[in-house]
């Protein structure tokens, strides 16, 4: 890992004032006014998302037990940064006091932790919970610190349920299946090489463009959870999807580690039971959303399929050389971290029946 390139990253600021963010805010100042302490949080999602769901649930419990003592200020759909590298920088800076980020999005800035979309890692929820909810979260978050040491890693929570594969004009149940096609992807090295691994075409579209991209052929399919692809209309186009499960869509928040250093004890444990409550609420409503957003995708003519077993171990098999892929780029410590996380969860799960 090159820690002086990632220490690089870091390091530039955008240039976002605070003035600026309180005129952007779309709540009230005048609590903030009161308040002796202000957590603004930035997030790309808008107000209809879970993330700003438990933005919510966030700002409720902090200013509730600390007495308006602390104030919590959203800015939702990018109203305060308008990408996940400016959404960090201005982290960094002191600018904002917490963010969101995705595996991908995050893997961009730390490249070893990628790891976490590795394909197929995960047999469930409870699994990935399990490892997100355990040491493996305190060994990432003392990582990030050594190479940024005012980025602090709060919560990994959910934005999205599952990556799957979903397609305009060809069901897929096999990797067989996804020779040769065009397929959206984040610019992450890790999902662009998946899907290379799995015989198609990798194509990194930004996500404002991913509609027209699947309207006019740019694209012939792309990889995401139910939920978005219903918010997004892109079932104006995608016809087909299979719930391979390729990936668990984490998402990781942040806070301004300056900010957390100044807060007293009992500050400390307010702010962070309140993102563990934001946890809970960004990991269920997807979930729970996903029912009608498939009811949703099949009244407009799609196409819902369940690999078989034996598909699903093809699956597997045919992305394993990933493990290799990952290791030859960044090593084996955090690979080695997460499975050993995987195994104790796996085992304490099996334990319970």
């Amino acid at each position: 890992m090159n820690r002086k390139k990632i220490k690089g990253f870091f390091k530039a600021v955008s240039v976002i004032t605070v003035a600026t963010a309180v005129l952007l805010s779309p709540f009230s100042t005048t609590a903030v006014l009161a308040a002796k302490k202000t957590i603004n949080v930035g997030i790309l999602a808008g107000t209809d998302d879970e993330d700003y769901d438990g933005a919510m649930v966030l700002k409720d419990y902090v200013e509730s037990r600390t007495n308006g003592d602390i104030s919590v200020r959203i800015f939702p759909a990018g109203q305060f940064c308008s990408s996940y590298r400016e959404c960090l920088e201005s982290i960094q800076n002191g600018t904002l006091q917490a963010t969101i980020t995705t595996i991908g999005g995050f893997g961009n800035l730390f490249p070893p932790g990628q790891v976490m979309d590795l394909p197929y890692a995960f047999k469930n929820d409870r699994v990935a919970e399990c490892v997100f909810d355990g040491p493996f979260v305190t060994q990432l978050r003392d990582g990030v610190l050594s190479t940024s040491d005012n980025v602090r890693l709060m919560t990994i929570s959910n934005t999205g349920g599952w990556r799957n594969f979903a397609t305009t004009g060809k069901q897929i149940k096999t990797p067989a299946d996804l020779k040769g096609l065009k397929i959206r992807t984040i610019p992450a090295d890790i999902q662009k090489e998946l899907v290379v691994s799995l015989g198609a075409n990798a194509t990194p579209i930004a996500w404002p463009e991913v509609y027209t991209s699947l309207a006019t052929g740019v694209v012939e399919g792309t990889k995401n959870g139910i939920t978005d692809i219903v918010n997004m209309k892109f079932q104006d186009h995608i016809k087909y999807i299979t719930l391979d499960g390729h990936a668990y869509m984490g998402s990781l928040w942040w806070m301004n580690n300056s900010f957390w250093s100044g807060l007293s004890e009992p500050e400390k444990r307010i702010v962070y039971d309140g993102f563990q409550h934001l946890k809970g609420v960004t990991r269920a409503f997807p979930m729970r959303r996903q029912i009608e957003a498939y009811d949703e995708f099949r009244k407009a003519g799609g196409t819902v399929y369940v690999p078989t077993p034996e598909e699903k171990r093809l699956f597997r098999s045919a992305a394993k050389p990933m493990e290799a892929w990952y290791i030859n780029n960044y090593g084996t410590e955090w690979l080695d971290n997460m499975q050993s996380a995987i195994r104790t969860c796996e085992a304490a799960i099996d334990a319970e029946i």
